[in-house]
């Protein structure tokens, strides 16, 4: 199978997450261990994972918050009066 046609045909569809994985895939030479239904469950997942990322960094975004806080760095033991 040709590496590139194929490449391109993702990027055309709107799979840049997908290409991505199947282009590192490829690279990588343990996957060749991997079944069809692996492969396609790898790059499937990697698209969704990148398409969920691309909405989260879009409404981070439009909140425009002022302050990067996450919920890891919350102080729970200061006295909150509540």
């Amino acid at each position: 199978m040709l590496m590139h046609p194929t490449l391109d045909q993702l990027h055309q569809l709107g799979l840049a997450g997908m290409a991505r994985a199947f282009a590192e895939l490829e690279a990588n030479p343990t996957s060749a261990s991997l079944s069809h239904a692996e492969w396609l469950g790898l790059l499937l997942d990697r698209e969704a994972t990148e398409r969920y990322e691309r909405r989260l960094r879009a409404r981070l975004r439009y909140a425009r918050l002022r302050h990067q806080a996450a919920v890891e760095n919350v102080d729970y033991r200061a006295a909150r009066g509540l």
